[in-house]
Protein backbone atom coordinates (compact mmCIF):
# COMPACT_ATOMS: atom_id res chain seq x y z
CA UNK A 1 0.00 0.00 0.00
CA UNK A 2 0.78 3.64 -0.69
CA UNK A 3 2.61 5.47 2.22
CA UNK A 4 0.77 8.96 3.37
CA UNK A 5 1.06 11.84 1.95
CA UNK A 6 0.62 13.39 5.40
CA UNK A 7 1.74 11.70 8.54
CA UNK A 8 1.36 13.56 11.68
CA UNK A 9 2.30 11.81 14.87
CA UNK A 10 1.78 12.64 18.40
CA UNK A 11 1.51 16.61 17.80
CA UNK A 12 1.69 19.00 20.21
CA UNK A 13 1.50 22.47 19.74
CA UNK A 14 1.17 25.44 22.40
CA UNK A 15 1.02 29.38 22.56
CA UNK A 16 2.82 30.95 25.54
CA UNK A 17 0.47 33.83 26.44
CA UNK A 18 0.19 36.24 29.47
CA UNK A 19 -2.31 34.46 31.00
CA UNK A 20 -0.71 31.24 30.68
CA UNK A 21 -0.03 28.17 28.13
CA UNK A 22 -2.90 27.63 25.76
CA UNK A 23 -2.73 23.69 24.71
CA UNK A 24 -4.29 23.90 20.94
CA UNK A 25 -3.09 20.93 20.32
CA UNK A 26 -2.10 17.95 22.41
CA UNK A 27 -1.08 14.77 20.60
CA UNK A 28 -2.71 15.16 17.79
CA UNK A 29 -2.35 11.60 15.11
CA UNK A 30 -3.64 11.94 11.11
CA UNK A 31 -3.54 10.33 7.67
CA UNK A 32 -3.66 11.47 4.67
CA UNK A 33 -3.42 8.86 1.56
CA UNK A 34 -2.73 10.02 -1.88
CA UNK A 35 -5.33 11.09 -3.86
CA UNK A 36 -7.38 11.58 -0.78
CA UNK A 37 -9.78 14.35 0.36
CA UNK A 38 -9.82 14.83 4.06
CA UNK A 39 -12.27 16.73 6.13
CA UNK A 40 -10.94 18.34 9.25
CA UNK A 41 -14.29 19.53 11.10
CA UNK A 42 -15.21 20.73 14.43
CA UNK A 43 -16.32 24.19 16.16
CA UNK A 44 -14.46 27.31 15.89
CA UNK A 45 -11.49 26.91 18.33
CA UNK A 46 -11.23 23.20 18.37
CA UNK A 47 -7.45 23.61 16.46
CA UNK A 48 -8.54 22.96 13.16
CA UNK A 49 -6.45 26.23 11.61
CA UNK A 50 -3.23 25.23 14.17
CA UNK A 51 -3.09 22.05 12.50
CA UNK A 52 -3.08 23.58 9.00
CA UNK A 53 -0.41 25.75 10.28
CA UNK A 54 1.68 23.51 12.06
CA UNK A 55 1.98 21.36 8.70
CA UNK A 56 3.06 24.42 6.86
CA UNK A 57 5.25 25.49 10.00
CA UNK A 58 3.52 28.77 10.08
CA UNK A 59 2.71 29.08 13.50
CA UNK A 60 3.60 32.40 15.10
CA UNK A 61 6.53 32.42 17.46
CA UNK A 62 6.28 34.16 19.80
CA UNK A 63 3.92 33.53 21.27
CA UNK A 64 3.69 29.77 19.35
CA UNK A 65 5.40 26.70 19.33
CA UNK A 66 5.03 22.79 18.29
CA UNK A 67 7.07 21.74 21.51
CA UNK A 68 6.44 18.07 20.70
CA UNK A 69 5.59 15.69 17.48
CA UNK A 70 6.30 14.60 14.13
CA UNK A 71 4.99 15.90 10.77
CA UNK A 72 6.03 13.59 7.73
CA UNK A 73 5.39 14.96 4.35
CA UNK A 74 5.86 11.56 1.60
CA UNK A 75 8.05 9.96 4.19
CA UNK A 76 10.13 13.00 5.10
CA UNK A 77 10.32 14.48 8.48
CA UNK A 78 9.61 18.24 8.55
CA UNK A 79 10.35 19.19 11.88
CA UNK A 80 14.17 19.66 11.83
CA UNK A 81 13.79 21.41 8.26
CA UNK A 82 14.52 24.92 8.82
CA UNK A 83 12.73 28.39 7.52
CA UNK A 84 15.43 27.76 4.30
CA UNK A 85 14.48 24.53 3.73
CA UNK A 86 10.08 25.11 4.55
CA UNK A 87 10.73 27.76 1.92
CA UNK A 88 11.51 25.33 -0.90
CA UNK A 89 8.87 22.83 0.82
CA UNK A 90 5.82 25.42 0.78
CA UNK A 91 4.69 25.68 -2.68
CA UNK A 92 6.72 22.84 -4.21
CA UNK A 93 4.49 20.27 -2.09
CA UNK A 94 2.67 22.06 0.21
CA UNK A 95 0.39 24.92 -0.26
CA UNK A 96 -2.29 26.56 1.00
CA UNK A 97 -5.75 28.43 0.62
CA UNK A 98 -7.27 30.64 2.80
CA UNK A 99 -11.36 31.32 3.38
CA UNK A 100 -10.79 35.14 2.75
CA UNK A 101 -8.47 36.21 -0.78
CA UNK A 102 -9.05 39.01 -0.07
CA UNK A 103 -6.85 39.63 3.10
CA UNK A 104 -4.15 37.03 0.86
CA UNK A 105 -3.97 39.46 -2.37
CA UNK A 106 -1.92 42.13 -2.50
CA UNK A 107 -4.18 44.91 -3.25
CA UNK A 108 -1.34 46.91 -5.01
CA UNK A 109 -0.27 44.50 -7.22
CA UNK A 110 -2.08 42.84 -10.56
CA UNK A 111 -3.10 39.23 -10.19
CA UNK A 112 -0.51 38.49 -12.63
CA UNK A 113 2.06 40.25 -10.46
CA UNK A 114 1.51 38.18 -7.56
CA UNK A 115 1.04 35.22 -9.31
CA UNK A 116 4.15 35.10 -11.27
CA UNK A 117 6.03 35.97 -8.61
CA UNK A 118 5.46 32.48 -6.38
CA UNK A 119 6.37 30.87 -9.32
CA UNK A 120 9.22 32.14 -9.86
CA UNK A 121 10.62 31.99 -6.45
CA UNK A 122 10.26 28.13 -7.31
CA UNK A 123 11.19 27.47 -10.72
CA UNK A 124 13.81 28.74 -13.62
CA UNK A 125 11.55 30.13 -15.56
CA UNK A 126 11.45 33.84 -17.49
CA UNK A 127 8.75 36.33 -16.62
CA UNK A 128 6.89 35.34 -19.65
CA UNK A 129 6.62 32.41 -19.33
CA UNK A 130 5.89 32.79 -15.52
CA UNK A 131 2.59 34.54 -16.88
CA UNK A 132 2.16 31.42 -19.30
CA UNK A 133 2.06 28.91 -16.83
CA UNK A 134 -0.07 31.88 -14.82
CA UNK A 135 -2.50 31.87 -17.10
CA UNK A 136 -2.71 28.02 -17.55
CA UNK A 137 -3.43 27.67 -14.14
CA UNK A 138 -6.31 30.01 -14.18
CA UNK A 139 -7.55 28.36 -17.25
CA UNK A 140 -7.86 24.52 -15.59
CA UNK A 141 -9.90 26.78 -12.60
CA UNK A 142 -12.31 27.36 -15.28
CA UNK A 143 -11.57 31.36 -15.08
CA UNK A 144 -13.17 33.22 -18.67
CA UNK A 145 -10.29 35.38 -19.72
CA UNK A 146 -7.47 34.36 -17.73
CA UNK A 147 -4.65 36.71 -19.67
CA UNK A 148 -7.13 39.76 -18.85
CA UNK A 149 -7.57 38.47 -15.11
CA UNK A 150 -4.20 38.75 -14.87
CA UNK A 151 -3.59 42.07 -15.90
CA UNK A 152 -6.72 43.04 -13.02
CA UNK A 153 -6.24 44.04 -9.50
CA UNK A 154 -8.00 41.73 -6.45
CA UNK A 155 -10.43 44.76 -5.91
CA UNK A 156 -11.67 44.03 -9.50
CA UNK A 157 -12.48 40.31 -8.94
CA UNK A 158 -15.58 39.21 -7.37
CA UNK A 159 -15.34 37.07 -4.57
CA UNK A 160 -15.72 33.33 -6.31
CA UNK A 161 -12.99 34.88 -8.79
CA UNK A 162 -10.60 36.09 -5.98
CA UNK A 163 -10.50 32.48 -5.15
CA UNK A 164 -10.43 30.90 -7.97
CA UNK A 165 -7.10 33.23 -8.06
CA UNK A 166 -5.79 31.79 -5.08
CA UNK A 167 -6.59 27.69 -6.11
CA UNK A 168 -4.89 28.71 -9.39
CA UNK A 169 -1.51 29.88 -7.42
CA UNK A 170 -1.34 27.28 -4.77
CA UNK A 171 -1.53 24.66 -7.76
CA UNK A 172 0.64 26.30 -10.34
CA UNK A 173 3.68 23.59 -8.40
CA UNK A 174 1.54 21.05 -8.31
CA UNK A 175 2.12 20.55 -4.88
CA UNK A 176 1.39 17.38 -3.49
CA UNK A 177 -1.22 18.36 -0.49
CA UNK A 178 -3.21 21.23 -0.63
CA UNK A 179 -4.47 22.62 2.95
CA UNK A 180 -7.91 24.54 1.89
CA UNK A 181 -8.80 26.43 5.57
CA UNK A 182 -12.65 26.59 5.43
CA UNK A 183 -12.34 28.28 1.12
CA UNK A 184 -15.81 29.36 1.15
CA UNK A 185 -17.19 30.24 4.19
CA UNK A 186 -17.16 34.43 2.37
CA UNK A 187 -18.96 33.00 -0.67
CA UNK A 188 -22.57 32.70 -1.23
CA UNK A 189 -23.88 29.49 -2.06
CA UNK A 190 -23.85 29.47 -5.70
CA UNK A 191 -20.38 29.99 -5.70
CA UNK A 192 -19.85 27.82 -3.07
CA UNK A 193 -20.90 24.69 -5.08
CA UNK A 194 -18.65 26.14 -7.56
CA UNK A 195 -15.52 25.80 -5.76
CA UNK A 196 -16.46 22.58 -4.28
CA UNK A 197 -16.92 20.92 -8.09
CA UNK A 198 -13.42 22.76 -8.78
CA UNK A 199 -11.64 20.88 -6.23
CA UNK A 200 -13.18 18.08 -6.85
CA UNK A 201 -12.16 18.02 -10.18
CA UNK A 202 -8.31 19.37 -9.63
CA UNK A 203 -8.28 16.56 -7.06
CA UNK A 204 -9.02 13.44 -9.64
CA UNK A 205 -7.18 15.95 -12.69
CA UNK A 206 -3.64 16.02 -10.76
CA UNK A 207 -3.99 13.26 -8.23
CA UNK A 208 -3.13 16.28 -5.40
CA UNK A 209 -4.06 15.56 -1.48
CA UNK A 210 -6.67 17.75 -0.10
CA UNK A 211 -6.81 18.51 3.65
CA UNK A 212 -10.35 20.58 3.78
CA UNK A 213 -11.06 22.45 6.81
CA UNK A 214 -14.62 23.66 7.75
CA UNK A 215 -17.25 23.36 10.08
CA UNK A 216 -19.77 22.54 7.38
CA UNK A 217 -21.04 18.98 7.61
CA UNK A 218 -22.84 19.25 4.35
CA UNK A 219 -19.82 20.40 2.28
CA UNK A 220 -17.81 17.17 3.85
CA UNK A 221 -20.51 14.89 2.20
CA UNK A 222 -20.27 16.39 -1.12
CA UNK A 223 -16.50 16.28 -1.02
CA UNK A 224 -14.41 14.14 1.13
CA UNK A 225 -13.37 10.38 1.24
CA UNK A 226 -12.65 10.24 4.92
CA UNK A 227 -13.46 12.93 7.89
CA UNK A 228 -11.27 13.45 11.09
CA UNK A 229 -13.77 15.16 14.18
CA UNK A 230 -11.65 17.96 15.95
CA UNK A 231 -13.10 18.97 19.81
CA UNK A 232 -10.55 21.46 22.15
CA UNK A 233 -7.45 20.15 20.37
CA UNK A 234 -7.63 16.49 20.20
CA UNK A 235 -9.20 14.74 17.29
CA UNK A 236 -12.16 12.32 18.74
CA UNK A 237 -12.79 10.11 15.50
CA UNK A 238 -11.72 9.30 12.26
CA UNK A 239 -13.24 7.66 9.17
CA UNK A 240 -15.01 7.33 5.63
CA UNK A 241 -17.65 9.53 4.90
CA UNK A 242 -20.36 6.85 5.29
CA UNK A 243 -18.93 5.78 8.85
CA UNK A 244 -19.15 9.46 10.08
CA UNK A 245 -22.68 10.24 9.15
CA UNK A 246 -24.61 6.61 9.48
CA UNK A 247 -22.83 5.37 12.06
CA UNK A 248 -21.08 8.39 14.17
CA UNK A 249 -19.72 6.84 17.47
CA UNK A 250 -18.55 9.88 19.84
CA UNK A 251 -20.64 11.50 21.65
CA UNK A 252 -19.19 15.10 20.22
CA UNK A 253 -20.00 13.89 16.49
CA UNK A 254 -23.15 12.40 17.26
CA UNK A 255 -23.91 16.01 18.63
CA UNK A 256 -22.83 17.75 15.28
CA UNK A 257 -24.79 15.35 13.33
CA UNK A 258 -28.09 15.97 15.25
CA UNK A 259 -27.74 19.74 14.81
CA UNK A 260 -28.17 19.53 11.16
CA UNK A 261 -30.96 20.46 9.31
CA UNK A 262 -33.37 17.82 8.18
CA UNK A 263 -35.76 18.78 5.48
CA UNK A 264 -38.40 15.78 5.69
CA UNK A 265 -41.67 15.75 6.93
CA UNK A 266 -40.78 14.77 10.17
CA UNK A 267 -38.99 17.85 10.97
CA UNK A 268 -37.90 18.02 14.91
CA UNK A 269 -36.44 20.97 17.04
CA UNK A 270 -32.32 21.04 16.73
CA UNK A 271 -30.86 19.35 19.41
CA UNK A 272 -27.75 21.77 19.86
CA UNK A 273 -24.64 20.61 21.95
CA UNK A 274 -25.01 22.03 25.99
CA UNK A 275 -22.37 23.66 26.79
CA UNK A 276 -19.03 25.62 25.95
CA UNK A 277 -15.53 24.83 24.31
CA UNK A 278 -13.39 24.70 27.25
CA UNK A 279 -10.68 27.23 27.85
CA UNK A 280 -7.25 25.18 26.52
CA UNK A 281 -4.96 27.06 29.00
CA UNK A 282 -6.52 24.98 31.74
CA UNK A 283 -8.59 22.05 29.69
CA UNK A 284 -10.86 19.22 31.50
CA UNK A 285 -8.75 16.66 32.98
CA UNK A 286 -9.56 13.64 31.25
CA UNK A 287 -11.58 12.98 27.91
CA UNK A 288 -12.04 16.81 26.96
CA UNK A 289 -15.37 16.73 26.25
CA UNK A 290 -17.21 15.16 29.60
CA UNK A 291 -18.28 18.59 30.87
CA UNK A 292 -20.56 18.82 27.84
CA UNK A 293 -21.32 14.85 27.06
CA UNK A 294 -24.74 13.49 28.40
CA UNK A 295 -23.33 9.71 28.28
CA UNK A 296 -20.13 11.10 30.78
CA UNK A 297 -19.01 8.54 33.18
CA UNK A 298 -17.07 9.38 36.34
CA UNK A 299 -13.58 7.62 34.33
CA UNK A 300 -14.54 10.08 32.11
CA UNK A 301 -13.06 12.88 34.55
CA UNK A 302 -10.06 11.44 35.03
CA UNK A 303 -9.09 9.24 32.61
CA UNK A 304 -7.96 10.05 29.02
CA UNK A 305 -9.56 7.93 26.70
CA UNK A 306 -7.33 5.68 24.22
CA UNK A 307 -7.95 5.79 20.40
CA UNK A 308 -9.85 2.64 19.65
CA UNK A 309 -9.49 1.57 16.17
CA UNK A 310 -12.50 -0.70 14.71
CA UNK A 311 -13.48 -1.48 10.99
CA UNK A 312 -12.19 -0.07 7.84
CA UNK A 313 -10.20 2.71 9.63
CA UNK A 314 -12.91 3.80 11.45
CA UNK A 315 -10.93 5.12 15.55
CA UNK A 316 -12.39 7.18 17.73
CA UNK A 317 -11.26 7.97 21.46
CA UNK A 318 -14.25 7.65 23.48
CA UNK A 319 -14.62 5.27 26.72
CA UNK A 320 -17.88 4.05 25.41
CA UNK A 321 -16.84 2.20 22.70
Amino acid sequence: MDRPIIEINELSTYFFTYEGVVKALERVDLMIWPNEIFGLVGETGCGKSVTALSIMKLIPSPPGKIVSGRILLDGEDLMPKNEKEMFRIRGEKIAMIFQDPMTCLNPVKKIGETMSEVILIHLRVSKKEALNIAAKSLEETEMPDPFFVLKQYPHELSGGMRQRVMIATALSLRPKLLIADEPTTALDVTIQAQILRLLKRLNGTFETSILLITHNLGVVAQLCHRVGVMYAGNIVEVGSVEDIFENPMHPYTLGLISAIPKFDENRERLKGIEGYVPNLINPPMGCRFHPRCRFCMEKCRTLKPPCKHGKKGHTVACHLS
